[in-house]
């Protein structure tokens, strides 16, 4: 596990799925003192080709915490187990 405290979202730039997760993971990693990080699948051709139809997807190091919506209740339990 990683011992960053970010998370990752593996998104695309026209995808409303991935905008609406991000929007609803704000406050909650600003809670937790986490912050966000936005990766677009469309800009790698590895990430394309492993996320794809996926995205959005939550990660934080290499756990997927979730993906297409935001599971408030295992982010906040992970963040909790995480201390």
């Amino acid at each position: 596990m990683s011992s960053v405290r970010e998370f990752t979202v593996m998104s695309r730039e026209w995808c409303h799925l991935c905008h609406e997760l991000v929007d609803a993971l704000q406050p909650l990693a600003a809670e937790f003192g986490w912050s966000v990080r936005v990766l677009d699948v469309d800009q790698d051709p590895a990430l394309e080709a492993r996320w794809d139809e996926l995205v959005p997807v939550l990660l934080h190091g290499e756990v997927e915490l979730c993906h297409y919506h935001l599971d408030e209740a295992a982010v906040r339990a992970y963040c909790a187990a995480f201390g």
